[in-house]
């Protein structure tokens, strides 16, 4: 991959917010408000990161850490860098953020429809471990609940 086209990692600002409703309204059916993600700027539960290519936000990706446990709230790439291996780069800088900040779990939420993301994420160590019925509301999609362990992880840096 020619160097400047290289992705690379920074926490989501302010100026990346238009950009990332553009990918949240191509990635889902109930995407998040500029609101949303304003709020998350403020939350100190919360860490956003993007995945830039070139100068452009291909991605991004945002959980919650409490305590010792992780929870992504969401993560998306822009439908013209998908299947480049950019989503497990990003879930990988994710986690190891995650482990960073005293993460020893991580959780998340995945359509039951949604087999991709599904097998990305069981390649990345997580199992499933619940359901939660209706829990989409744009059409009460169930959602499979995936847990991973970070703790034997913990020589990952940010």
């Amino acid at each position: 991959m020619n160097k400047q086209l290289d992705p690379y990692f920074r926490k989501m600002q302010a100026s990346d917010i238009d950009r990332i409703l553009d990918i949240e309204h191509l990635s889902f059916t109930a995407p998040w408000s500029r609101n949303a993600f304003e709020g998350e700027l403020h939350n100190h539960f919360a860490k956003y990161l993007v995945i830039v290519v070139g100068e452009e936000v291909a991605g991004y990706g945002g959980m919650w850490i409490i305590l010792d446990e992780a929870h992504v709230t969401n993560i998306a790439l822009h439908p013209d860098y998908r299947g480049r291996g950019l989503g497990g780069k990003l879930m990988e800088r994710l986690m190891a953020e995650a482990i960073a900040h005293g993460a020893m779990h991580m959780t998340l939420e995945v359509r039951v429809s949604n087999l991709v993301a599904q097998s990305l994420y069981l390649r990345m160590g997580f199992v499933k471990n619940g359901m939660r019925k209706g829990y989409y509301t744009d059409n009460q999609e169930d959602a499979i609940i995936m847990w991973a362990r970070l703790s034997h992880l913990r020589d990952w840096r940010a």
